[in-house]
Parts: C-alpha cells; sequence; structure tokens
C-alpha cells in the first residue's frame, strides 16, 4: 500500500454519490507498501478502504481480482469484501485511475512473529489454497522466473550502485534457479496469494483475522506461495533462516492441506525463487520510485542475504 494519487475533496464527493455509504467523514492515507494508492475513508456507515490502481496492476485485470477477493470472503475466509456501488458494480473510476471500495477489516500486523503467529499465518495459506480451488478463473504469475531477467535488465546500473558486484550474482542465482525450477503440471497448483508478508495480514491475538492486498494474486504453484511466505516469516533477523518458525509455518500448513513428497522437495529452489523475486522487484522499485511519492522503499539486500542463506541449505532443511 501506497499514496501516489492525491484525491481531491470535489472528486472524492462526486465519486461518493456512487454508493450508498454516506458522506466521506474522512479520507486518510496509507503509506506502507509500494504499489497502489490507498486510503482509509470513513464514512457515516463505517469505515473503508479506498484504492486507486497504478503501476503494475493492469486494469483489465481488476475485476479478476476482485472476483477473488469476492469468492474467498463468501467461503469465509477473513479478507476485505469489494464493495458494489448503486449500479452493481465494484470497479470504477477515481481521480483517472481504476478504484475501488473494499471493507474494512479488525485486526492489526503482529509486532513479533512466534511459532504460534507462523502455525496460524500457515493454517490460513492453506485454507486460501483449498477455498480457492472453486474460482476457476486463471491468472498467469507475471513475476514468474521468465520475468527475472528482463527484470534484472530493467533495473540497469542500479544493482551495482547499491553494492558492487550484485548484478552479476543475482545474474548466476537466476540461471540455477531456473535451471532447477519445477515443473508446474507435476505440483498442486491453483490460486495464490503470491505477496504475504506480515505487513498483509492481520491479528487479533494469535487468530487470524484479516488476509489483504490481492494484487499480485495469481494462479501458480501453492508451494512456490509457501516459499514467500518461509521468506517473508521465518527469518526473524533478515540473514538466518529459524527452524522453529519454519517448522511452525510447516505444519500449520499441512493442518490445512498435506504437502506432497514432491512439494517437499521443491520447497528450496522455491524459497531460492521467492527471494529472487522479491530481491529483483524491490531494487527495480530503488530506482524506479519518485521522490515526491508519499511510499516507503524497502531495501533490496535484505534478500541478497536471504538468497545467500537459502541457497546454502538442502531439501532436509525443510523437514519437519
Amino acid at each position: 500500500m501506497a499514496v501516489y494519487t492525491t484525491i481531491s475533496p470535489e472528486a472524492l464527493k462526486a465519486f461518493m454519490t456512487q454508493y450508498d455509504l454516506g458522506e466521506a467523514i474522512s479520507c486518510e492515507g496509507i503509506a506502507e507498501g509500494v504499489e497502489n494508492s490507498n486510503y482509509l475513508l470513513a464514512t457515516h456507515d463505517g469505515r473503508y478502504i479506498l484504492t486507486l490502481y497504478e503501476k503494475r496492476v493492469k486494469a483489465e485485470e481488476l475485476p479478476w481480482f476482485l472476483g477473488l477477493m469476492r469468492h474467498l470472503a463468501s467461503c469465509a475466509l477473513p479478507c476485505p469484501t469489494p464493495v458494489a456501488g448503486r449500479d452493481g458494480e465494484s470497479l470504477r473510476s477515481l481521480m483517472e485511475r481504476p478504484a475501488a471500495i473494499t471493507t474494512f477489516l479488525l485486526g492489526r500486523p503482529v509486532d513479533t512473529i512466534t511459532p504460534e503467529i507462523c502455525r496460524a499465518l500457515g493454517k490460513a495459506l492453506a485454507d486460501f489454497h483449498e477455498l480457492g480451488r472453486d474460482y476457476p478463473a486463471h491468472r498467469p504469475n507475471a513475476l514468474g522466473p521468465e520475468a527475472w531477467k528482463p527484470l534484472l535488465v530493467a533495473c540497469g546500473e542500479t544493482g551495482d550502485k547499491l553494492r558492487p558486484g550484485l548484478t552479476h550474482e543475482v545474474s548466476q542465482a537466476i540461471d540455477d534457479v531456473v535451471a532447477k525450477w519445477p515443473d508446474r503440471e507435476k505440483l498442486p497448483y491453483g490460486q495464490i496469494h503470491a505477496d504475504l508478508f506480515p505487513d498483509n495480514v492481520f491479528f487479533q491475538g494469535e487468530r487470524v483475522s484479516g488476509i489483504i492486498d490481492f494484487y499480485f494474486a495469481c494462479t501458480d504453484l501453492f508451494a512456490y506461495d509457501l516459499a514467500i511466505c518461509i521468506n517473508a516469516w521465518c527469518f526473524p533477523d533478515e540473514q538466518r533462516l529459524e527452524p522453529i518458525l519454519l517448522k511452525a509455518l510447516l505444519r500449520g500448513y499441512e493442518a490445512g492441506r498435506e504437502l506432497s513428497a514432491a512439494e517437499r522437495q521443491a520447497l528450496s529452489v522455491l524459497s531460492q525463487g521467492a527471494a529472487l523475486r522479491f530481491l529483483l522487484t524491490r531494487l527495480y522499485d530503488w530506482g524506479h520510485t519518485s521522490p515526491d511519492a508519499l511510499v516507503t522503499r524497502k531495501d533490496p539486500l535484505v534478500y541478497l542475504s536471504r538468497l545467500r542463506t537459502l541457497r546454502g541449505m538442502t531439501e532436509a532443511d525443510f523437514h519437519v
């Protein structure tokens, strides 16, 4: 989440006339994240999230994302529900951007990741995968292995300016991981979140109360989604993978969906691939984010440390 586009009071007032939510009382920008412009919207009817879609999100793909959210919410997964306007449509336009309002979820991201939190997160991810099976529309992963080399090229000199030799090291890692990447047809796949970081999960106590930010969701390997979570949740000091957190995450996941032997064998290379994917997108954003945007840039080198650690691990390290 972020703010790239400022909403004028006049535009917001006109926009709200398309809903039965009452007048806007306040509309405050949310600075976390890097992809879209997000606002906490308060109306006479309650609190909502207003999103203006920018950057990587393609307007023609927005109905897929909103449809997936609506489907999962109808299956009782705790996630935002798109709010329809008076015409029955959820997707509309504001400030010359595609825009939508979604429901507000209670809870907040955790300050400290514990084994209990990882276990709950793993179960929620498995629930996401199982419930998403009934959402038949497919969306290819635009940031899968075939996109990594072009993305590195698009980063230009940013990598070596950030750390000398970074571009060469990442290029070699891409070649190695892509050569070992599993065939999607040989592993279970379906709808995945693909961005389930701690700031995208709300908790109340140790219970998951909300999964948000679906705009990287796609149709891909379930185990790859789990590998993304390993990167995001199991490195408390950014370099060392904590086995206790990893085991809790895997056990939580298998409480909802059992991993196959082939998935377990693939977790090592999938986790390396997940580290590469986020290193590359962070590196791109590092060099391409406007200095006047209300957005928090994220350090790409955090994922270089993760990548190096994961490349030194074996398949046995991913067994519970």
